[in-house]
């Protein structure tokens, strides 16, 4: 293939990623619609619901570096969710010190009607693939985010 030609390969793949991700903001928004939160705030109560679900609770500390918030605008953000029953703050560890972050309330199950469906749809649209393939997708998508994970973490330009 001429070099003219996967130039024009890899940016119709990067608009392809930019559209999956546009389309992740976007039901991100409608479920924080759902639940009556800002974005930020059902953005985070999602990556807490999956931090748990994976059985590798989060932090504040760590939550904030997820949603890019500092640590002030993240505490006031657990705050307000803490508030409204959708986090609970626990103190899990020997050393007390360290908070861990739970959904509150039904919010894995609300996540889990919202999201079920899509999920399902995604799965069976990925079941077409082989798995060497997706394996060289999940390759490919570990190589993207590393780069991005590089690029924020060095200095401004």
């Amino acid at each position: 293939m001429a070099e003219e030609d996967l130039a024009a390969q890899r940016e119709r793949l990067m608009q392809g990623l930019r559209g999956y991700g546009g389309h992740y903001a976007e039901l991100s928004r409608r479920f924080a619609a759902r639940l009556g939160l800002h974005s930020t705030d059902a953005v985070a109560v999602l990556e807490i619901a999956a931090a748990e679900e994976r059985g590798t609770p989060l932090s504040p500390a760590r939550l904030s570096e997820r949603i890019a918030l500092s640590s002030g605008a993240t505490t006031a953000l657990l705050n307000r969710l803490e508030a409204g029953g959708h986090v609970v703050r626990s103190r899990e560890d020997s050393d007390r010190r360290i908070v861990t972050l739970r959904g509150g309330g039904r919010i894995q199950e609300q996540a889990d009607e919202f999201f079920g469906p899509l999920a399902g749809r995604l799965d069976a649209a990925m079941a077409h693939y082989p798995p060497e393939l997706l394996a060289r997708f999940e390759d490919f998508v570990a190589d993207l985010n590393a780069t991005l994970d590089g690029y924020l973490a060095g200095p401004a330009e």
